[in-house]
């Protein structure tokens, strides 16, 4: 019998780590995506689409469909999944590790503000500026809804739903941005601050750089830390790497 490897996925690194993990000898590799997203990229493998219902839901899951590894290769802001995950691997007794790509780190030039929730972003923006160019995603967004002195640019893959900003232009677009489409937009849109999540990756870092340009202030939402005790891989081959150790 193979082993059966459950990717918790919906980030460019899981659906690498899928490829990977395909091409190993003795592997069955099923991804879990959460079906946020309308149309998602999908891996390779078996794909499963949808919420566990909690811990125990994930625990049940990984018994009857005799589960030998888990990986969580969420996003790095999908917190409740992750305690999630290493309450079910416990419960279970299988191995349990993270896939998290590195977090960006400030460089000369960059006015970062860093928060601890959107809440706090929200609170400190009308210090900050009054064009706010919102890259947090659509979720969330309740947060900034009773800022009616603010304009806001928001972009994200599908389209949000209220409670939003009472003034508020929508951009449906899907990474990567390029640098030069960032620039644009900062300078199209007249924007004075940048709002987003300490999601890491080169996929939609250009922002941080045309920020840095325009000498404008970027406000971090510090991303949640990974349960104590969950070894952490950088890449997919990291992610490999450990899995390999882990498993007979």
């Amino acid at each position: 019998m193979p082993l059966h490897i459950l990717v918790l996925g919906g980030t460019t690194e899981a659906r690498r780590l899928a490829e990977n993990l395909v091409d190993v000898d003795g592997l069955r590799v099923t991804s879990s995506l959460a079906g946020r997203v309308a149309q998602p990229r999908l891996p390779p493998g078996e794909v499963r689409v949808g919420g566990f219902g909690g811990a125990e839901g994930m625990a049940e899951w990984l018994r009857a469909h005799h589960v030998d590894a888990v990986i969580d290769a969420t996003h790095p802001f999908a917190g409740t999944i992750s305690f999630h995950a290493a309450s079910a691997a416990a419960a279970v007794h299988v191995p349990l590790l993270a896939l998290r790509r590195p977090g960006w780190v400030p460089v000369e030039g960059d006015r970062w503000h860093a928060v601890e929730s959107l809440a706090a972003a929200a609170r400190l923006l009308p210090e900050l500026g009054r064009r706010v160019f919102l890259t947090t995603g659509r979720m969330g967004l309740a947060a900034f809804a009773g800022l009616d002195s603010l304009w806001f640019l928001m972009r994200s893959v599908d389209a949000p739903e209220a409670p939003c900003p009472p003034r508020m232009e929508v951009l449906l677009e899907r990474g990567p941005f390029s640098l030069e489409g960032e620039r644009e937009l900062i300078r199209r849109h007249r924007v004075d601050v940048l709002v987003t999540k300490d999601s890491g990756g080169d996929a939609t870092a250009p922002k941080l750089t045309a920020a840095r340009e325009a000498g404008i202030p970027v406000v971090v939402v510090r991303r949640p830390p990974v349960p104590p005790g969950v070894p952490v891989a950088g890449t997919p081959k990291e992610a490999l790497d450990l899995l390999r150790a882990l498993l007979p």
